[in-house]
């Protein structure tokens, strides 16, 4: 059948009808798309369900109508505003897997027209009151996939504002290909986005119009104060309701002034995810997590102490190749650590590489032979990304008070200690980028140059991205993984020892560090893998580009993680730490302990990145 759109008629009409039998009003919008059926409706209009005429499979779509019921000029004003916002946010954020995406947005017979993509499932209010509360392993399947939607609608500086169990849908594999598992991450929509607002520093600190649900919206979301931790806040709130089966408003003691969401669990949760939903739901925004980078990392150290076994076999000390210039009392490797005994091993295939030690002239003092596991990522086209295995372990961070050229941030070094975690033996190449993006930013082109003139938001992209293609977690490496990763158990100002060459590192040639002679300076980047790796097997981590770290800037280390955690808490959350030197900079700005930042939306030919992931890699999560 064919659904008459007139708001005054809505008959139903046979189908491929050209005109209404009834009304004679046209019946398919933009000579494209046809209504079948109403599927939704409320005071500011209705959604049909439709076809997509111009392709040839003819897929179902979705039409929202603009047409308010509503009376009063204000409140008309204001959903129009809102419908038109839906188009222009779904628009910002272009094709995601997780987010309907936008096929049209126009007006026709003097109403407003929304067309998108349809997500055939069922909302996961539908699910809970067919099939029950939610278990543990239903939550945490569920934090991990919306938890990546969050920070790519973050990174684009998008509140959704309105994250409740209706406006989170699980797509059915109905005639899709590849077929995915009902559990796979991506399998999880999150729609509505009429809601929707850009967080500009203006926009945050100017209060607004009260938008989202009550019981799901947080405190100062209700008052007009909308920021990134109030998604935070509602995704918290839907993790609860679905646990417990319980509207919020009955999970909050209003005598008491707290959540009693356990008295109410229909099955066991673990002390872990209880304190991280715990925090997600706190009213005061000092006190809940400023960023879903912070939750992620604790669901994955959770998910790692889950899947860690009770008891494990002695395994032997690494053989790690140390600098002979410098005793290095000052870094210890976790004696669970081991290199692989064979080239496929739980730390991947094993692969060699040539160690070079330099003393304060740059004369080769040592050289060596140094071996590693590795993992390699197929992203498609015969493009491959090695992620190499980086030993726990603990070493002082930051730089001592005698070495050359150092920093004022550099001070209060402080003993770190880290799990085992994989790191892109490269710094993300132009190829890579460009088979998980789609585009290529970088001013000097070649796909085997390290991408740059890019973002922090568009380097975290690129870890979503990956994350969702992959099923495992991807993340911008935090200071500490980085500078712990560049070291490789050196405590040298370089980890090739106490100075470098051109000969070593794409840096200004011009300057030179300690005794070292002057050298080449490139003016433009070169293909990674050029130079040779430091004792981990990781390549330009000194030069190059620079590298974007996960934490928010801080000009000190007082009061620092002394984890593998990033620093994402307290600074302004708008400077972004970054490492390594760059291929126009000083030989001093490529020391393992210099530390740099700029605002997370500052781009240029000087920056890219690396990635990490966790380890093991298998979670809780997989599915």
């Amino acid at each position: 059948m064919t659904q008459c759109l007139n708001p005054d008629c809505l008959k139903l009409n046979p189908p491929q009808t050209t005109f209404c039998q009834n009304c004679g009003e046209k019946l398919v919008l933009a000579e494209r798309y046809r209504a079948v059926k109403i599927i939704g409706q409320g005071s500011f209009g209705r959604t049909f369900q439709a076809v997509d005429e111009y392709k040839p499979s003819k897929p179902f779509c979705v039409i929202k109508q603009f047409f308010p019921q509503a009376q009063g000029t204000k409140i008309l004003s204001k959903a129009a505003e809102l419908f038109a916002q839906e188009a222009e946010r779904l628009d910002s954020l272009g094709r995601y897997p997780q987010i309907p995406e936008l096929l049209a947005y126009f007006t026709q017979n003097n109403r407003q027209y929304l067309v998108q993509e349809f997500i055939d499932g069922q909302n996961l209010q539908q699910e809970l009151e067919e099939s029950g509360a939610f278990n543990e392993s239903q939550i945490l399947e569920l934090l991990k996939s919306l938890l990546l939607v969050l920070e790519f609608i973050h990174s684009k500086q998008v509140i959704h504002r309105d994250i409740k169990p209706e406006n989170i849908i699980r797509r059915n594999n109905n005639n899709q290909y590849p077929v995915r598992a009902r559990s796979s991450p991506d399998n999880i929509i999150l729609v509505d986005f009429g809601a929707a607002k850009y967080a500009t520093i203006t926009a945050l600190a100017v209060t607004g119009t009260v938008i989202g649900t009550e019981g799901y919206a947080a405190p100062e979301q209700a008052v007009g104060k909308a920021t990134f931790s109030s998604d935070i806040y509602s995704l918290g709130v839907t993790s609860i309701h679905l646990l417990t089966g319980v509207q919020p408003f009955e999970l909050f003691d209003v005598s008491e002034g707290e959540w009693v969401w356990r008295d109410y669990l229909q099955s066991k949760v673990s002390d872990e995810l209880g304190k991280i939903l715990d925090k997600m739901i706190v009213g005061a925004t000092k006190k809940r997590f400023k960023n879903v980078g912070e939750i992620l990392s604790l669901i994955q150290h959770t998910s790692q102490r889950k899947k860690q076994p009770t008891s494990q076999p002695q395994k032997s000390q690494p053989s790690i190749i140390q600098p002979t210039s410098q005793p290095q009392q000052q870094f210890i490797f976790s004696r669970q650590i081991s290199q692989p005994s064979t080239a496929k091993s739980e730390k991947g295939e094993l692969f060699t590489f040539e160690v070079l030690t330099v003393d304060k002239s740059g004369y080769i003092i040592s050289r060596t032979q140094g071996s590693a596991g590795q993992k390699i990522e197929d992203l498609g086209n015969r493009i491959k990304l090695e992620m190499v295995y980086i030993p726990g372990g603990s070493f002082l961070m930051g730089s001592p008070e005698n070495e050359e050229r150092r920093d004022g941030n550099e001070n209060q070094q402080h003993q770190v200690t880290l799990e085992p975690f994989y790191m892109s033996k490269y710094p993300i190449t132009q190829e890579q980028y460009l088979a998980i993006i789609g585009e290529n930013p970088s001013e000097f082109k070649g796909e085997k140059r390290p991408v740059e003139n890019l973002n922090w938001h568009k380097a975290r992209e690129f870890c979503t991205k990956l994350s969702l293609k992959t099923g495992k977690t991807y993340r911008l490496p935090s200071e500490s993984q980085w500078e712990y990763a560049c070291r490789a158990g050196t405590t040298t100002p370089f980890h090739f020892g106490e100075t470098i060459t051109s000969e070593l590192v794409n840096y200004n040639g011009n300057s030179a560090y300690g005794n070292a002679p002057k050298g080449i300076y490139r003016k433009e980047t070169t293909d990674v893998g050029n130079f040779l790796p430091n004792a981990f097997g990781l390549y330009d981590m000194h030069g190059n580009v620079w590298e974007w770290c996960q934490d928010i800037w801080h000009g000190n280390y007082n009061g620092a993680p002394n984890d593998d955690s990033a620093w994402e808490t307290g600074g302004d959350s708008n400077i972004k730490s970054f490492r390594g030197g760059c291929w126009n900079d000083d030989s001093w700005t490529c020391r393992s302990a210099k530390r740099n930042c700029v605002n997370g939306n500052d781009s240029n030919k000087y920056r890219g990145f690396r990635i990490v992931s966790f380890c093991p890699v298998v979670s809780a999560f997989s599915f």
